[in-house]
């Protein structure tokens, strides 16, 4: 981004990038926080909330508290970099949801691999808006922007992710996918 460049947060538009401009992505359209399709104890623990999860479209948001915070007194790189991840994974995974899978089994994604750049440091409330970009039977490619309650790009991913059943972790073991099930939780995240 050039010196000169300033970031304006444009409301009611997809995101796009033109002459040093960034316009951030509506929020959802229902206005209504959503629970995670799957038990992520780690997302649960970072406070990510979900508010858009559907055609390719993924909307995560955090508020930045200090157990969060690096030594600046701003947004670790980690949590960061999971916002991008999980935003990535959930838009890429939102495109399962109209498509039915021949075997009925939930299909969970494993990050094969990302590439982030930071571009501010990032603090408050933000907001992680992912997006599928291609995908064929078994992998997804897709980017997400982290945003600013002032609508500035912090940080940006691209990433590759494979679609999964299940997750060999020792020999011929293979662990199921964790769903989330609506009468544990009263149906949504509190």
């Amino acid at each position: 981004m050039a010196a000169s460049a300033r970031c304006t947060p444009v409301a009611d538009s997809e995101p796009t990038q033109a002459q040093g401009t960034v316009q951030a992505a509506p929020a959802a359209e229902d206005g209504q926080r959503r629970p995670f399709p799957l038990l992520i104890p780690f997302v649960d623990t970072l406070g990510l909330e979900l508010w858009r999860f559907e055609a390719g479209q993924a909307e995560l948001r955090l508020t930045v508290t200090e157990p969060l915070h690096n030594s600046w007194q701003v947004a670790h790189g980690g949590v960061l970099m999971t916002l991008l991840d999980v935003a990535m994974a959930h838009a890429a995974r939102s495109a399962l949801e109209s498509t039915p899978v021949a075997d009925e089994r939930p299909r969970g994604m494993a990050t094969i691999e990302m590439k982030t750049s930071f571009l501010r440091p990032a603090q408050g409330r933000l907001r992680a808006l992912g997006t599928l970009l291609h995908r064929t039977a078994s992998l997804a490619f897709a980017e997400a922007r982290v945003l600013d309650d002032q609508g500035r790009v912090c940080a940006h991913a691209t990433g590759t992710f494979k679609y999964l059943a299940g997750l060999p972790v020792s020999g011929h073991e293979a662990r199921r996918l964790q769903l989330r099930h609506p009468a544990a939780d009263g149906g949504a995240q509190q």
